[in-house]
């Protein structure tokens, strides 16, 4: 703690033991609650003339705590104490310390009003473009927090009051009327009462720069109702523009009390002592114009007095914060060069460790697929080898049963054409038998032909049982494709499939020509066969 306490009062920030110190408070650090949160800014809010000291050892406190947020808001209000005592540096120290506790705890909110109050300081400065900057960066961050719900909409309008009251300083009312209007959007509906308090304020000094004074001490009237309870110290700046409205109304007695009723508070709360050149000056103008020139030099010279001494680049207490160069952006920037560089080294030792671990998955993937293929491509090779033999026997038997079935095939139609001559020296034996001539009897005769008959009948069921039994795919495809055809139209079928020729057929079938050729028609008919369609093609691929 003692490090930490002479770094509080350096004059620099960026020392390597505040760096590890802030790293380790992180580290083993923890929130407070938000009930100590709101209870701590509610009791920092009411600071008393005296209340430095009291600040620092509630800092010291928070810090053996370490309660972070905490921590930050008592920062904050200690440099917003030094900053109502005129002395800017501390202020300033203050403002950056707790910025880098801010930071390194990623405490977007905090960030924002630290970032808001770095920017009022440097408006007091008349450094409008790094003002600008700060209080832009203030804005976006809570614009980013109510974006994502962690902060209320309503809290936009304390942002836009702090570009009001920096172009005030800055004398540029047309931007702060802008900027006003703004607020006024948010505050419609906010429970702030603090916030309307200057909005009020401000809205008072834009109605007076625009000569509407009795609106203007309306305004002032309707602000100092809440300053006067919560933040008394205030009042020195609504005396002030108060004063201004009675000098515009030349209403000059009352003008020259609420100046001097500024300064008066200004002594009693040391708060905003660094606006006091500004009353001397306005009191200085407000006695030349009443004709009491020596109040006048000596309000003139007590302002020169007071200015060179909060303000002057010659003062012993703001030199260095003249000179600062944004000693914790800077820092922050060679943080994020080292946090960069050793980021950069980290991944490259990943970048080489995920390369060494790519190539070595690479590889095994490579040898797992060309293992799979080899595998693959043997069991395929050893499936298709026994396909080959499985098809080759199959073929062999199939050539077999083709060749036995045509062989069976011949021999059936031998048998058939033998039968066919057979059954022609019968028919001329019937013939002759029929006459009678010779020396057999009628009845005789008539057994024979009876019995000729019954065995050429039976010859016929002969054939068709072998044939059957030769060609059963044949008659098993027939059957199934047409149904309905009959016992002859399936007797027809057999022999054209044995290449019999229609005269043949008229032979064996005992039938004339003609007949065969309508049997073959009615036959085609059933098998919904077209004219282009070959009859005896269409039954062999049956």
């Amino acid at each position: 703690m003692y490090k930490l306490n002479n770094l509080y009062f350096a004059n620099t920030l960026t020392s390597n033991c505040f760096v590890i110190f802030i790293c380790c408070f992180l580290m083993f650090g923890s929130l407070s609650s938000q009930e100590n949160i709101i209870l701590e800014e509610k009791k920092l809010e009411h600071y008393s003339q005296d209340s430095t000291q009291e600040l620092k050892l509630l800092y010291n406190s928070l810090i053996k705590k370490a309660d972070t947020l905490g921590a930050i808001i008592t920062l904050q209000e200690i440099a917003l104490t030094y900053s109502h005592l005129g002395s800017h540096k501390d202020s300033y120290d203050n403002l950056w310390l707790a910025l880098l506790l801010a930071d390194a705890s990623n405490n977007d909110d905090r960030k924002a009003l630290i970032y808001r109050d770095i920017g009022r300081h440097y408006s007091y400065y008349k450094r409008k473009e790094k003002a600008l900057q700060f209080l832009n960066q203030s804005l976006s961050l809570r614009k980013k927090l109510v974006a994502l719900k962690k902060l209320d909409k309503e809290e936009l309008a304390n942002a836009y009051l702090a570009f009001v009251a920096t172009f005030r300083e800055l004398k540029d009312l047309k931007s702060a009327k802008k900027y006003l209007d703004s607020s006024a959007i948010y505050l419609k509906k906010s429970p702030n009462h603090r916030d309307k308090a200057f909005y009020s304020f401000e809205n008072g000094v834009i109605l007076n720069s625009q000569g509407k004074y009795k609106e203007s001490l309306k305004e002032f009237t309707t602000s100092s109702k809440w300053f006067d309870e919560k933040v008394p110290g205030y009042k020195v700046l609504i005396n002030t523009y108060i004063g201004d409205c009675y000098k515009n109304l030349k209403e000059y007695s009352k003008s020259e009390s609420y100046y001097l009723n500024a300064i008066e508070t200004s002594n009693k709360y040391k708060a905003h002592k660094n606006y006091t050149p500004l009353i001397y000056e306005r009191l200085s103008a407000l006695y030349l114009i009443i004709g009491e020139k020596d109040k006048a030099f000596k309000s003139l010279k007590m302002a020169k007095d007071l200015d060179a001494l909060y303000f002057d680049s010659r003062s012993k207490n703001n030199r260095p914060l003249l000179e600062i160069q944004d000693e914790f952006l800077e820092e922050k920037k060679r943080q994020i060069i080292a946090l960069k560089e050793q980021r950069i080294n980290q991944l490259e030792q990943e970048e080489k460790v995920d390369f060494l671990e790519r190539m070595l998955l690479l590889g095994f993937i490579v040898f797992l697929v060309l293992f799979s293929a080899f595998f693959i491509n043997s069991i395929r090779s050893k499936h298709k080898a026994e396909k080959e033999i499985l098809r080759k026997k199959r073929e062999l038997e199939l050539q077999k049963n083709l060749e036995i079935i045509e062989l069976k095939n011949k021999e059936l139609a031998a048998s058939v054409i033998k039968l066919i001559e057979k059954d022609a020296f019968i028919e001329q034996l019937k013939n002759k038998l029929s006459k009678g001539d010779g020396e057999i009897n009628r009845s005789e005769a008539k057994q024979i032909l009876n019995s000729i008959s019954v065995n050429s009948l039976e010859n016929w069921n002969e054939f068709e049982t072998k044939f059957v039994s030769i060609n059963k795919k044949f008659y098993t495809k027939l059957n199934k494709k047409f149904p309905n055809l009959t016992h002859n139209d399936q007797r027809l079928c057999a022999l054209v499939k044995l290449n019999f020729s229609s005269k043949e057929i008229a032979k064996l079938l005992n039938m004339s020509n003609e007949s065969v050729h309508t049997t073959r028609s009615r036959l085609r008919k059933k098998l919904n066969l077209s004219r282009d369609v070959n009859l005896k093609q269409f039954i062999a691929s049956i």
